[in-house]
């Protein structure tokens, strides 16, 4: 033990020897840099013999040294101001950020406090308990006459049901009034999807002046098809926004566009919110195209515009869990707590049921101003690169046209039936799963595998190759998770998987995936 203990000292001292004479050496090359003392010794001691010549350049050259030694100077302390500053910012944010959270925290308590109190109220009017009704007919609990003090008579509770004539939807009624005479228009039920992605790229051409390669029509209605969200991701000014948009007007259904702002952090700023001061609902135009789109057969659109300016699974969450539902029936979104006789035809006890006839497309800008979109987002949606800007070329005059929703779904039914990805082509996924899971630890998940069943032969039905498509959502959606992980340490591996694809889809195969991998492969 002694003889361990003697090791042990002398080991951790010379160790730290190293590091004193770290400190002193790095202590003598400033002491070194900064003798003035010897740098004049030097000097008087080379310039006895010195020319006119000989001194000018010497003077220039101290000079230059000095000006190189300020200029360095400068840049530390600019770097010191600059990293500061940043600090001080992050600081300001931060507080910013617990500022909000303890506001949120105390509208939470005064909320609580609120409740019990009118709970108290009720239980004074003789209300029967746990009825669930805190209001009267105007929307208030009963208020005290002004002079002596009396009750007003509480509210008619029937069922469980505010009896009122008041109305908080004012938006969501007018769509009830709408619907009351409305008339369908004729839809097209012939035509194909060649005929819908032709039709349509020919009008945003001749009509909008807007220009898109087949390949994008055809990836936007394959997403259609495997998820009901889609991101359009890529460079600002490559027909992100307008390509929504442009198919809205084709479909003579004009898409609702809900732009994103940085304070966005729950779904209220989406879908709206309660007021208890005016007794409304505050109504936003996603909810009123939501709701509309129970009573309607038409394809519906709506945009989130630059969706990742603020976190997507804030404002978004409650949304991205009713999609993930297997069965449609249970899409439904609550969005009062309580009953009022007056409430919109179809707000079912509070909730309003998502139908499956409205799609959310997402556009994202990946910069310092926006936010990463995370994977449990990326999961759930279809991505969609718009990296380039689309060829102008020459198209017949276009109209638009009418598609009902029936009609594309079972378009997109009929897709699955006749162009189901190849046995060969799956056994090859499988095996490509099994090589990315025993060489870097990242598995394809049965959740992708069913987007990809459901997105490829669409993509075929429209005019694609079943490989392209494969080839695409194995890039956007397989590969890009291999941009969480060391790539520093992975460039073999990635290697290894270039020549794996080629060798087992063929050569000029998968340039989407092998593309998308060198790029990864040249980051590091």
């Amino acid at each position: 033990m002694n003889e361990f203990l003697k090791w042990f000292f002398a080991f951790i001292s010379e160790m730290l020897k190293g590091y004193a004479d770290i400190v002193k050496g790095f202590g003598r090359g400033i002491k070194q840099i900064f003798n003035i003392k010897n740098y004049i010794n030097i000097f008087k001691e080379h310039s006895q013999d010195y020319s006119a010549l000989s001194w000018i350049l010497s003077i220039l050259a101290i000079i230059i040294v000095i000006a190189i030694y300020a200029l360095i100077l400068m840049m530390i302390i600019l770097g010191i101001r600059k990293y500061i500053r940043f600090r001080h910012s992050i600081v300001s944010n931060e507080d910013l950020l617990e500022e909000i959270s303890e506001l949120q925290r105390k509208v939470l308590k005064m909320t609580k406090e609120k409740d019990e109190i009118m709970a108290m109220k009720v239980a004074q009017m003789g209300l029967p308990a746990g009825s669930g009704v805190l209001s009267l007919a105007d929307g208030t609990m009963a208020a005290e006459g002004a002079e002596g003090g009396e009750a007003a008579a509480p509210a008619v509770v029937e069922s469980g049901v505010i009896q009122t004539n008041e109305h908080r939807f004012s938006k969501l009624i007018e769509v009830d009034t709408f619907y009351k005479t409305y008339e369908p228009p004729a839809y097209d039920n012939e035509i194909d999807l060649p005929g819908i992605c032709e039709n349509f790229r020919n009008f945003a051409c001749s009509r909008m002046h807007l220009y898109y390669e087949p390949k994008i029509i055809w990836l936007f209605m394959a997403g259609m098809a495997s998820t009901k969200l889609i991101i359009l991701q890529g460079i600002s000014g490559t027909g992100k926004t307008s390509l929504p948009y442009s198919f809205g007007k084709f479909l003579q259904v004009d898409t609702t566009i809900a732009s994103v702002q940085p304070s966005w952090r729950d779904r209220t700023e989406l879908f709206g919110y309660f007021n208890e001061f005016t007794k409304n609902f505050n109504e936003t135009e996603v909810l009123k195209r939501i709701y509309s789109s129970g009573y309607n057969n038409d394809v519906n659109l709506i945009l989130l515009d630059e969706m990742n300016i603020a976190r997507v699974e804030y404002y978004f969450a409650e949304m991205l869990s009713i999609l993930e539902m297997p069965n449609a029936d249970e899409w439904e979104l609550d969005i009062v707590p309580n009953v009022w006789s007056t409430d919109p035809v179809k707000l079912d006890k509070g909730k309003i049921v998502i139908p499956q006839n409205i799609w959310y497309i997402g556009t994202a800008n990946n910069d310092d101003s926006t936010f990463a979109i995370s994977d449990k987002v990326y999961d759930r949606a279809q991505p969609i690169n718009l990296d380039t800007k689309g060829v102008a070329f020459d198209a017949p005059d276009t109209p638009p046209m009418n598609l009902g929703f029936d009609h594309l779904d079972k378009l997109f039914k009929e897709a699955f039936d006749k162009y189901p990805i190849s046995q060969e082509n799956l056994k090859k996924i499988q095996q490509l799963d099994l090589w990315v899971i025993e060489k870097l630890r990242v598995a394809f998940g049965n959740r992708i595998l069913k987007q990809m069943n459901l997105f490829v032969p669409v993509y075929v039905a429209c005019g694609g190759d079943e490989l392209d498509g494969i080839d695409y959502i194995l890039a956007t959606k397989i590969f890009r998770k291999f941009e969480s992980l060391n790539l520093a340490m992975l460039r073999e591996e990635l290697r290894e998987l270039c020549a794996y694809m080629t060798k087992t889809f063929g050569k000029n195969k998968m340039n989407e995936s092998i593309a998308y991998l060198e790029r990864l492969q040249k980051l590091f």
